[in-house]
């Protein structure tokens, strides 16, 4: 017999569909599957987190601060090689795909950005900016589900795909109160056809646990919540063609950002979508202009420009933040890598971006400016990024809320990279 008292998850077992819910079953999915979900100019908000402490400073280069080069005899990219933006910083050359975005002005930098909390472990850290609460371990939801849950009250046209996360389960900023829903594969996503028998049984073992069950409240769900699943394969993702030459790159992070184009093509009602990629940890072997950081950002950067030509007009009402947990050291190590460090740099991608410029306060390189003696010191915190792209674009007011214990006045501190 099921219990309609659910702590914090709904799992259907090997299948690609979670669903978060409150202590009692949510009403969200209400007749969602069959609700007109178009709304002209719906905001949007994809987050993109590089897991392992991205290196910011061979990402966008500071090729006009002569201690970049003193620090880094083996891993630098050279001035010639750097992909020039202003005449101080730069990207790296595997980063061509960015370039556009920039001289079109939708895409904006903040360097030197970051978590003010001093821990180096990689756990810790990825903790403390997905709760949005740096320094405090007791936090037990996300900043984004507490985003989602201060923007709105659960009506009967709630989609279930409000909030989207790319992966097999739900990370981090997602958790909380507010539904969400994790999709490692959407053309796997548990509703059957001719091509498909296998997922034809897994949808079908789905809709026969809930038709099982006695609870009428946990029986409603499941069946709403089947109907949701129908409700996307009714889109029939597996024909979905890229459009616009967007070419994505082949690997799970350009995936996750195409299926995220199809979710917000569908018009399913996305409004916070989440995706991830790995493999930025370089301790050793980092390289410059080839090898592992070159091999990274070059996926990166085209995955994220295949995404943002795919979504086309979508555009106009979306903003596209990337972070790190945090960044490397200044100074190359012995193994030709980079360790654990500080500041790094945030990416801000969107129609209402004023792009084309760096924004944040550059410390700079010298000995008696690096944190801790090793670091680049981190000027902008990672929350008055994200809080400027809630207010400003999302039009959440209610930042305390998301960032508890954080002053993100607009007046005082937003970098003003959003229009409102």
């Amino acid at each position: 017999m099921f219990n309609s008292k659910i702590t914090r998850r709904v799992f259907m077992k090997n299948s690609a569909l979670a669903v978060v819910g409150t202590a009692v079953i949510p009403s969200f999915l209400t007749r969602a599957a069959y609700a007109d979900l178009t709304e002209g100019g719906k905001k949007r908000m994809v987050v993109l987190f590089q897991r392992g402490a991205a290196d910011g400073l061979n990402i966008v280069i500071p090729h006009g601060d002569p201690m970049y080069y003193q620090l880094r005899p083996t891993i630098n990219i050279p001035q010639n090689a750097v992909i020039d933006l202003d005449g101080y910083f730069g990207l790296h050359p595997s980063m061509a795909a960015f370039k556009p975005l920039w001289d079109t002005k939708q895409l904006a930098i903040v360097h030197a950005s970051g978590s003010p909390d001093e821990t180096r472990s990689h756990f810790d850290a990825q903790d403390y900016m997905e709760s949005g609460t740096p320094g405090v371990k007791s936090t037990d939801d996300g900043w984004l589900n507490r985003a989602m849950a201060c923007e709105h009250s659960k009506d009967e046209k709630d989609s279930p795909f409000r909030a989207v996360a790319l992966g097999t389960s739900l990370p981090r900023a997602l958790s909380g109160t507010f539904p969400a829903v994790a999709v490692s594969n959407i053309n796997d996503f548990g509703v059957g056809n001719a091509r498909n028998p296998m997922a034809a049984g897994l949808s079908n073992s789905f809709e026969s646990m809930y038709a099982g069950s006695v609870d009428t409240v946990l029986h409603g769900t499941g069946k709403e919540t089947f109907d949701a699943v129908k409700m996307l394969k009714a889109a029939d993702p597996s024909k979905y063609t890229p459009v616009n030459g967007a070419n994505y790159p082949r690997g799970r992070f350009g995936d996750s950002l195409k299926q995220v184009a199809q979710l917000l093509k569908a018009d399913l009602g996305v409004e916070v979508a989440f995706a991830d990629i790995g493999g930025w940890d370089h301790h050793v072997n980092e390289g410059n202009t080839q090898g592992q950081i070159a091999n990274i950002t070059r996926e990166f950067s085209q995955a994220i420009a295949a995404f943002w030509t795919d979504i086309g007009d979508l555009g106009t009402d979306t903003v596209l933040v990337t972070m790190s947990e945090f960044g490397r050291t200044a100074k190359e190590n012995g193994t030709r890598g980079t360790d654990h460090g500080h500041a790094n740099v945030m990416f801000v991608l969107g129609g209402p971006v004023k792009g084309g410029k760096v924004y944040g306060r550059w410390p700079g390189l010298d000995q008696r400016h690096l944190y801790e003696g090793r670091d680049l010191e981190v000027t902008t915190d990672f929350r008055t990024v994200l809080s400027e792209g809630l207010y400003n674009h999302m039009g959440n007011h209610e930042l305390a809320k998301v960032f508890p214990g954080f002053d993100a006045d607009p007046r005082k501190k937003f970098l003003n990279f959003v229009r409102t």
